[in-house]
């Protein structure tokens, strides 16, 4: 009897709504797994049109298509002998369903619907699907002509069963049930379902991985199985970058893992395992034994197929491994850099300009954009003809081949200095030797002319001249006379983006990267339409704390001794002038509150929901070594005030890289007003209420010990 199985799992860089790129890749994805000798292929959820389609989904196209898809894979002869399991949008009465189609041999055998729906965070998908709420319960499904042409079918069984082979029984999960309280694989493995599959649009969020790897090794550790977890990897179209990391796992144990990052858009996974493993694995839980003597059972299809052979006794099968981690400096290098070059390639640009201050933010996007040429490097050493195809047309050469990554990095990137009469020199020499050592195509140029003509025609029409407050202007004419210079910065940034190659006698344009990072954004520490205003930012959703890090990293990775000395200087905006030609201004002094401060408030307002009386709450323990209740009090007040006198900024923030739970992205993740009473009078009302207790409480308390 047959006891080794093959089975695939497949990590795919779809693309909403490329249908055809879609196809194509599924496609490619089936034949590696064929020619490994799987019998079963798994791919990511949605992958026929894409997970991150949103409000096309409303749309009676992304259906329709989808199935025009669902069609040439079912008569392919490359589906053949094989159970491949895609993911699609399914309309079943009316009602729309996020789905696996499970086929075999040009016959469906199970449409099965997602149960639990992600509806938190990034995720909406309660506004475009239903969730199937029958367990246990499978219902006739009609299939549409341009189907039932191919497979001869009028109706498949719809709903929440599992499959039962020759040799083994498979149940499905689709993303989110993974994370639920009550997964499905618990019931389904006490009910002799022995191969458990999840296809997945995980995100990547630092720090993330190894949670959803202890979920999959968990979800077998008590109940004995094998689970296989396909994921989508790559920019979608969106703010994510999906990770990919697929991996199989059996018996509480990884057993299979795959790339977290990588350029490759197909990824193949596939092991062969002992079914007799797992059953003599279940035979000594007696509590799981028991439990299963009395389940509900699954609706059961059964399948005239194996995924194991008669004799295969002498088939080599995996053995457990150690999954290996990124560090959060790796994720930051490789993650947002392969997140641009998807960017990069599906908008045809011919490669991005950055505003290079010589700040450590600016820096880090460039550091990014830099490991971004390391990967495509690499990517064609080791045979990525995709790569090296999209290479070719980004820098406009069929001929050239992307070999060392500063060369590459020369073709692709443009860092430009805009100085300034209030810029110093450090900045200057730092950002020139930061893209010396990277390869950056790098500009110098002064606004200052621009500066004075806009300030200029103010003062003629009102016959008023604003001035610094250190040549004894107000904070309100202080305020303009910086905000001119940010904005001046964002007009010249696309204008060399559009026209730089142009001067160079090379065709196509530049995307504009961004620079503001997460902590920035929650505090409003920006001015809008500035630099921050861009295409696209990579550090858009990174902490400072984070960004230091990694410029560590890139110091002692990438050789960049540049970055020691933007390491050592104090972060600042220099909008304000010079004294006696040092910078007096820096970001912690303007903002009043320090970058490490700002991490813990956003954590706390964000993960924790915290509202300032909370926040308060909180604080007041964190911090008592440090501060007293009133100090925590002041410090919780100015941050809050702050933040909702700026949020209207995040109604325009450039699209960022999500890498953080606390992104104060409005776009659809943090969903908070833009308009706040900023005195929240109620609020602070009630933290002074607790600081004057909390004050009388500590006089008592020392009048006490005076006794």
């Amino acid at each position: 009897m047959g006891r080794a199985v093959s089975v695939a799992a497949c990590a795919l860089n779809q693309w909403a709504l490329d249908f055809e790129g879609n196809l194509e890749r599924i496609f490619r994805s089936i034949d590696i797994a064929k020619r490994r000798g799987a019998r079963y292929r798994l791919g990511p959820e949605l992958e026929i049109c894409g997970y991150g389609c949103s409000d096309h989904y409303y749309e009676s196209d992304t259906l329709l298509h989808s199935f025009q898809v669902l069609a040439k894979l079912l008569e392919s002869p490359a589906t053949q002998d094989i159970i491949c399991d895609v993911g699609m949008p399914v309309l079943h009465r009316n009602v729309r369903y996020n789905c696996r189609v499970i086929f075999l041999n040009k016959k469906i055998l199970l449409i099965r619907p997602k149960i639990s729906l992600a509806n938190a965070g990034n995720y909406r998908e309660l506004r475009w699907f239903t969730p199937w709420n029958k367990a246990r319960h499978v219902e006739e499904y009609f299939l549409p002509r341009i189907i039932q042409e191919v497979t001869g079918q009028e109706t498949v069984p719809f709903g929440d069963a599992v499959l039962a082979t020759k040799d083994t029984c498979l149940g499905t999960e689709i993303c989110e049930e993974l994370w639920a309280p009550n997964s499905p694989h618990i019931e389904m493995g006490l009910d002799g379902v022995e191969i458990f599959t999840n296809s997945s649009g995980s995100h990547h969020v630092l720090r993330k991985a190894h949670t959803r790897v202890d979920l999959v090794n968990s979800a077998t550790a008590k109940n004995g199985g094998i689970y296989i977890l396909a994921n989508q990897k790559g920019c979608d179209g969106d703010r994510l970058y999906y990770d990919g990391c697929a991996m199989i796992s059996m018996n509480g144990e990884t057993v299979a893992q795959g790339s977290q990052f990588s350029l490759d858009d197909v990824e193949v996974l596939v092991a062969t395992l002992d079914l007799e493993d797992v059953r003599s694995y279940r035979a000594e839980i007696s509590s799981r034994n028991l439990a299963a003597s009395k389940v509900n059972p699954y609706p059961r299809v059964k399948v005239n197929f194996a995924l194991s052979c008669s004799d295969d006794v002498a088939v080599p099968t995996c053995m457990p491994i150690q999954w290996r981690h990124h560090s959060p400096e790796e994720e930051i290098s490789l993650g947002p850099a392969c997140w641009l070059w998807d960017y990069l390639r599906r908008s045809k640009q011919a490669g991005f300009l950055l505003p290079l201050s010589g700040g450590i933010d600016s820096s880090a996007t460039a550091c990014i954009v830099y490991s971004m040429c390391h990967q495509v490097c690499l990517a064609v050493k080791n045979g990525n003809v995709d790569v090296l195809a999209d290479a070719r047309k980004i820098v406009n050469d069929e001929t050239y081949v992307p070999e060392d990554p500063r060369e590459f990095c020369k073709r692709v990137f443009t860092t430009c200095y805009m100085a300034s009469e209030n810029s110093s020199q450090d900045t200057c020499n730092r950002a020139k030797l930061l893209a010396e050592q990277i390869g950056s195509y790098h500009i110098n140029l002064n606004i200052d002319a621009a500066v004075k003509a806009i300030v200029g025609i103010f003062s003629m029409v009102t016959g008023r001249t604003p001035c610094f407050s250190v040549y004894g202007g107000s904070s309100r004419e202080n305020l303009a006379l910086q905000n001119v210079q940010a904005r001046i910065r964002m007009v010249l940034a696309y204008l060399f983006a559009q026209l730089t190659l142009w001067t160079r006698g090379m065709p196509g344009g530049l995307l504009v990267l961004g620079s503001a990072n997460v902590d920035e954004s929650l505090r409003g520490y920006l001015t809008k339409y500035d630099c921050s205003s861009a295409d696209i930012n990579p550090i858009g959703g990174i902490s400072k704390t984070d960004l230091k890090n990694f410029i560590q990293y890139c110091i002692e990775n990438f050789q960049l001794t540049a970055l020691r000395s933007i390491m050592s200087a104090p972060p600042t905006a220099e909008l304000e002038p010079l004294v006696d030609g040092q910078v007096a201004q820096t970001d912690e002094a303007d903002m009043g509150m320090t970058y490490a401060e700002l991490s813990i408030y956003g954590k706390l307002r964000k993960i924790a929901k915290a509202g300032p009386y909370s926040m308060f709450c909180k604080l007041i323990n964190m911090w008592k070594e440090i501060c007293t209740p009133r100090e925590v009090a002041s410090k919780v007040k100015h941050f809050f005030r702050m933040y909702s006198i700026n949020r209207h900024k995040m109604t325009t923030l450039t699209p960022s890289y999500h890498a953080e739970n606390y992104s104060p992205d409005d776009n659809r993740f943090d969903l908070r007003p833009f308009l706040y009473n900023t005195t929240w009078s109620w609020q602070f009302r009630c933290i002074d209420k607790q600081v004057s207790k909390l004050e009388k409480k500590e006089g008592i308390s020392v009048a006490e010990d005076v006794d």
